[in-house]
């Protein structure tokens, strides 16, 4: 069993139903609106409900960012890379594909970032980088219930295969000659983003189809990974949106 906090992160849970849940935790000193819906969710699907003191909780969660609700689950169940190709939300493949990130806040925003683009899915590696974590669940708003996400052993393979699948694979690299909205991304595509400070493996690199860079104009020579990601993400959908929306035609004189 995991524990899972904060009131998005169990509230997308259980109306996810992609878990089972030992018990639902709640603070005694919480009582506002955002609570009560919790519970009455609880007890409208039998779910287990303890009132406990604050104190248990941040034992129990491990931090004091809980927002007074804890949810004892099962682990979210891990995807695989063909349920991500057959989950197409659009007339193209999008998947977002991430090599090695380790900090869980960056994670769960990705996975966040990802869920309102409209991505299929997200790629993970088994070693070297988080998993769906309570604090990637909880940064990730609940996002992570809903989105599939595969963990794969190695992503230069995982690459490979995309591309025999038909996609094209996009690395954002800071060495990238191409920058990221030269590129076309109407098209069946993933798009690679590397660990914080280490960028994309060698090997991940050369897989790559395409490598974009963001241009940077001030004196710091890169971005969050979590905010470089948002940005090529919406980029795809920007381009994407304008090949759908009809042309405007001028109004009669």
């Amino acid at each position: 069993m995991v524990v899972i906090f904060g009131i998005h992160a169990v509230s997308e849970a259980l109306k996810s139903g992609a878990r089972s849940f030992d018990y639902v935790g709640v603070s005694r000193e919480r009582h506002d609106q955002r609570i009560q819906r919790i519970i009455e969710t609880c007890r409208a699907s039998g779910i287990q409900l303890r009132f406990l003191p604050r104190e248990e909780i941040d034992r129990t969660a491990k931090t004091h960012t809980h927002q007074g609700v804890i949810a004892v689950t099962s682990s979210k169940q891990y995807a695989d890379v063909d349920v991500l190709l057959e989950n197409r939300n659009g007339s193209h493949s999008f998947i977002v594909v991430l090599d090695g990130i380790e900090d869980p806040h960056n994670l769960g925003a990705l996975i966040r970032t990802a869920d309102a683009a409209g991505v299929d899915g997200v790629v993970i590696p088994e070693r070297r980088a988080v998993g769906l974590t309570g604090t990637v669940v909880k940064a990730s708003a609940g996002a992570s219930e809903h989105l599939p996400i595969a963990r794969v052993t190695n992503i230069a393979r995982t690459l490979e295969e995309l591309k025999e699948r038909g996609l094209w694979t996009v690395g954002l690299d800071e060495r990238g000659t191409q920058s990221y909205d030269d590129l076309d991304y109407k098209m069946n595509c993933a798009v690679v983003l590397g660990a914080e400070g280490k960028g994309l493996h060698d090997l991940v690199r050369k897989r790559c189809d395409f490598l974009v860079s963001i241009p940077m104009s001030g004196s710091v020579p890169s971005l969050n990974v979590s905010v470089a990601g948002a940005i090529v993400m919406y980029e795809v959908v920007r381009q994407r949106r304008a090949e759908q929306r009809p042309e405007k035609t001028s109004p009669a004189r």
